[in-house]
Order: structure tokens, then C-alpha cells, then sequence
């Protein structure tokens, strides 16, 4: 059987727009002699829909498309996802499902099992789950081309969750059931799998060890097809990929962008084999696709940021630039009486590298007139946050201001490390549309700036990012001589308390215990603090791009005003 992969970047509820991307699909699998088209999950609506699941005029919209697609399937099956609706009288008035169409007929209906309610996903707010699992028919009675009476093939489809729960290799299975194991004993040869999976570091190299595992188990052919583009905070990395019964990978699609792979599950390996990105490369290609795809879905044709000089502005400056395009990406120089000469140096030395338009707006004259008005009210009192403060609200506030009158998304440049601990200022900094580097932390942002200049030398160009923004002392430059060291431990180490708190949900004795070199159990107290007194901060800035297991955002739903003292958790 030859069936293709259609790796589309659909655009959650353009029904035109993601019809389009089905029909042309459908159109070039048929000319590579495709008998099947696969497409991702929910991939006429876009995942993930959330509240838009509640509007009936949404789901009447899936109904129609997929009629449409139907009758544009001559000779060609195609399995699309879409949210159908339960008959039942009981239950979620949805479900997660997959038709499977042809020659304008719908030949079968599937829906997901298993609907995740953890991290990121909220399934269970929306999809009452399939009722069984059944084999599914790819082919009518008259059109199935095995020749010599050959039944059809015994095929299991299934969707995104339902492949992720093995009992024999995931260490807590979060469901009872197994879905896969349940069509391998119906009589299944053959798994087609869709999905819309989000990107998260290491996660693709996770998928071929757990779905190789699963071809061996059951032995059969595994065919994977994943959502590929950025919504919101999700990245979906696509990687689409196909095993033989030995869990051998014989057909993988590309990373971060569409592609249409057709493959022969008996061609003995005459398929496309593309390697996969990982590391560093895997963030700074879901960090390009989530920039892109976030502000032109959302309307806007470019972006402004702030450049400081330093090593966050520059890294998504660069970012900026490979997602847009130099003639789409303005940056802005806003010195005060604190900023250094090396600093203002290098942001100029950034924009002449990068090729991008940028204006100097120095704010000392905003800066005295914000403290002659607030003279009189802050006499008899010390300087001190304030005061520091204040210089970035007008920064700020000059951004938006400039995005306002040009129509361009305003690009925020906290790093992880920074919107953990709160070393951030409120409607300053933290203005913006997006949050592009929020979930990379501080030392992660250093090794992404290397990645970057390595790539631009080795294609033979002038790298981007100045040496002087990577090796100089970090620093907010809102008092004299002032460094991030001053408020914060260093962020080699700093990291790792962030990481083990908030990725890893360990307190502060199991933090301790682990004896991170440089970490007092002082220091990791006052951390832990810093970043559950900064929640309030965090629930007001601007969505960011998830590339961690654990986000900041609406993964992590962390109460603001409560008491928890992490310091009593026992080992």
C-alpha cells in the first residue's frame, strides 16, 4: 500500500484556508500514486481549537469540510481530523474524530480514546472519548486494488494520545486502557496514527524510541503523521515518520515545515529518509517557526523590539530576522544616563549585522520629567526599585507606542530565567505581544547564540550576534555599574534551581539534597521564593513560545495568591 503523509501547518478555524491545504494535498498525493492521504489531527479545524469547540456554527464548519474533501477524493482515501459530534444523550457533547472518506462517501468514523488533561492539553473540557476500537476500511467495496480477491488491509487507526500510553514501556501510564494493544487484538497489521503533537526538546527522539518499541510489540508497520506549524504557545515540529514491525524507521518526513512524504511500506528502502534536528538546533528551528507563524496568523506583517546590547536582545533580533525577513523587523536603541558605551555599541553593531532598520530614542529627557513629577510624592523616601523602574515603563512604553503607529508586533526579551525569578518590570520589559525567548533559559539563550553565529559562518556569512553581547556580565543598566549577579545567583546555577522547582516539581529539601555545586541551601530558599512571589507578574505578560517540558503559561496553572511553603515538602 502507498499512502502519504500530508504534514500540513493548518491555522486554527480558517476553514478556507486549511480546506485549501487538504485539497492541494490531496491533488499531489494522487499524482504520486498515493492510494492514502493522511492528514494530522483536528487538522480542518487546527489544533488545538479550545473554545472554539463550544460554537455550534465550528462544528456544523467540520461537517461541511469534510464532505468537501470527501468529493474531491477520486480514487483517493484520505483520513482527515475533525470534531464530530456524540449522539449520545449522555456526556461531552463532542468527540475527537477521524473521517475516513472517498469518492464522496464518509466509509468510516473514529474517535480518540484517550484525551489528555495534563501540561498543556484540556481534551476532557470539550471530547467525551471512543466508545471501542474497531479495524477501519481505507477502500469501498469495488476500488480496493490488492488484486486476487485479497481482503483489504486490517488497518487500526487511532489519534495522538492513544499511541503515548504502552504499559510495557511508559514507567506510569496515565490510562487504564490501551488502545494500540486493543486493535493489534482485533487483528490490526497495519497502525495509522494522526496527530498534533507539540514540540518540546528531546521529545522527537522520545517518539522513535516509544513507537519503535510499539512496532516491535505488536508487530506491525506504524505510520505517524504530526501537525507541523506554531499556534499560540505551541510549536508542532511535524518529524511525520513511518516504522517497519521491527521498529526499523524507513520513511521520516522534514522538522518545522510542511511536507507531503509518500511512502511504500513494502519498497525495502527506496522511502525518504530526512535526519530530525535535536538539541540546541531542535529549539532554534521550533523558536524561527513558533515567531513566524505567531505573528503573521495573528495579522501582522513585522515586529519591533528593544535593543539593549545585550545577549536576549540580540538572540531574538536574529530570530526575528530568519522569521520575517531584515526588511520586516525594526529595533530600537533607548539609552539612558545608565547605559554603557559597549552596550549601545553593540546594538548598533547587531542591527549593521543583521541588515535591519533602527532608531536611537534616548529617554533621559521622559526620565527627568518622570522624576520631577514624582518629586514631591516620593520626597523623604530612598531611591531604589522605583525609581530603577521607571526607565523601563518608558522604554516601554516608547515600544508600544511605535507599534501602535506602525502596525508592528512589539517582540518582549525576557529569558526563562529572568520571568522565573521576577527580574522583570511590569508593563516595561514585560510589554509585548510576544514572548519569544520565556521558556529559554539564561544559559540556554548563550549556547543558542553560538548555535546561531556557527550556522551564519558556516554558510559563509558574517555572524549576526557581537562577541561583546555574548561575554560581557549581563545587566539591566538601570543604576550605576549594575549587573544581574547583583540580585541574582549565577545563572549556571540559577538555571538548575529553576529547572528542578519548576520543570521537575522537586521542593526545596529534594533541591538541596541533590548538592548542585555553588547552591547553598540559602540560595535555593530564596530562589524558590523569588519565583512563587513572581506568579502575579507572569499571569500579565505576553504569551511565550513553549520549548520545555514545563512552561510558564497556560500549562502551568499555579495559584497567585497562596500560601504553600515548599520548604516543608518532605523528602
Amino acid at each position: 500500500m502507498r499512502i502519504a503523509l500530508a504534514q500540513i501547518n493548518p491555522t486554527i478555524g480558517d476553514f478556507a484556508g486549511n480546506l485549501k491545504k487538504h485539497l492541494d494535498a490531496v491533488e499531489r498525493a494522487r499524482g504520486q500514486g498515493a492510494q492514502v492521504v493522511l492528514f494530522p489531527e483536528m487538522s480542518i479545524l487546527g489544533y488545538p481549537p479550545k473554545d472554539l469547540l463550544l460554537k455550534p456554527a465550528v462544528i456544523r464548519l467540520c461537517q461541511d469540510a469534510v464532505m468537501r474533501i470527501a468529493d474531491a477524493c477520486q480514487g483517493i482515501t484520505a483520513i482527515v481530523g475533525y470534531a464530530e459530534k456524540n449522539a449520545e444523550p449522555v456526556g461531552r457533547p463532542l468527540h475527537n474524530a477521524v473521517a475516513v472518506v472517498r469518492d464522496g462517501q464518509v466509509l468510516a468514523r473514529r474517535f480518540k480514546s484517550l484525551l489528555p488533561t495534563y501540561d498543556v492539553f484540556d481534551e476532557s473540557r470539550y471530547f467525551e472519548p471512543g466508545p471501542d476500537v474497531e479495524l477501519t476500511p481505507l477502500f469501498g467495496e469495488s476500488d480496493w486494488g490488492g488484486g486476487g480477491g485479497a481482503a483489504q488491509p486490517a488497518v487500526g487507526v487511532s489519534i495522538c494520545e492513544d499511541l503515548w500510553n504502552d504499559e510495557k514501556f511508559v514507567e506510569r501510564p496515565l490510562y487504564h486502557f490501551n488502545p494500540i494493544g486493543a486493535l493489534a487484538q482485533a487483528g490490526a497489521k497495519i497502525l495509522l496514527n494522526i496527530s498534533a503533537s507539540p514540540f518540546v526538546l528531546g521529545k522527537n527522539e522520545y517518539r522513535h524510541k516509544l513507537f519503535g518499541f510499539q512496532a516491535r510489540r505488536w508487530n506491525m508497520p506504524i505510520v505517524y503523521v504530526n501537525q507541523v506549524g506554531g499556534n499560540d504557545e505551541l510549536v508542532f515540529d511535524g518529524n511525520s515518520v513511518v516504522f517497519d514491525r521491527a521498529g526499523n524507521v524507513i520513511a521520516q518526513a522534514k522538522d518545522f515545515e510542511e511536507d507531503l512524504l509518500v511512502v511504500d511500506l513494502e519498497s525495502g528502502g527506496q522511502n525518504t529518509l530526512r535526519t530530525p534536528r535535536s538539541g540546541i538546533a531542535s529549539i532554534h528551528g521550533a523558536l524561527v517557526l513558533g515567531l513566524r507563524d505567531y505573528v503573521q496568523k495573528c495579522g501582522f506583517k513585522s515586529a519591533v523590539l528593544g535593543l539593549s546590547g545585550g545577549i536576549d536582545s540580540a538572540v531574538v533580533a536574529a530570530l526575528a530576522v530568519e522569521a520575517l525577513g531584515r526588511e520586516n523587523v525594526v529595533g530600537v536603541s533607548l539609552p539612558s544616563r545608565y547605559s554603557s558605551d559597549h552596550s549601545k555599541g553593540d546594538a548598533h553593531l547587531l542591527a549593521e549585522n543583521m541588515g535591519i532598520v533602527m532608531h536611537t530614542i534616548p529617554i533621559e529627557g521622559p526620565h527627568k520629567a518622570m522624576e520631577q513629577a514624582l518629586a514631591p510624592v516620593f520626597a523623604g523616601t530612598k531611591e531604589g526599585l522605583a525609581e530603577e523602574n521607571m526607565q523601563a515603563r518608558l522604554r516601554g512604553n516608547i515600544l508600544m507606542s511605535l507599534s501602535n503607529k506602525f502596525g508592528h508586533l512589539l517582540l518582549t526579551t525576557g529569558n526563562k530565567s529572568e520571568i522565573a525569578t521576577g527580574y522583570c518590570t511590569l508593563y516595561g520589559d514585560m510589554c509585548g505581544g510576544l514572548a519569544v525567548i520565556s521558556d529559554v533559559p539564561k544559559m540556554m539563550v548563550y549556547e543558542l547564540a553560538r548555535h546561531m553565529n556557527a550556522e551564519y559562518a558556516s554558510a559563509g556569512k558574517n555572524p549576526p550576534i557581537p562577541e561583546g553581547s555574548i561575554t560581557k556580565p549581563p545587566s539591566a543598566e538601570l543604576k550605576p555599574n549594575q549587573t544581574d549577579q547583583d540580585s541574582l545567583p549565577p545563572y549556571e546555577v540559577l538555571d538548575q534551581i529553576i529547572e528542578r522547582y519548576v520543570e521537575e516539581e522537586k521542593s526545596v529539601p529534594e533541591i538541596i539534597a541533590e548538592h548542585i555545586p555553588g547552591a547553598e541551601p540559602a540560595m535555593i530558599e530564596r530562589v524558590v521564593r523569588l519565583i512563587d512571589v513572581a506568579e502575579y507578574k507572569r499571569k500579565q505578560m505576553a504569551p511565550g513560545i513553549k520549548v520545555t517540558s514545563r512552561a510558564f503559561g497556560f500549562g502551568r496553572r499555579m495559584p497567585i495568591a497562596q500560601r504553600f511553603d515548599p520548604r516543608m515538602a518532605p523528602l
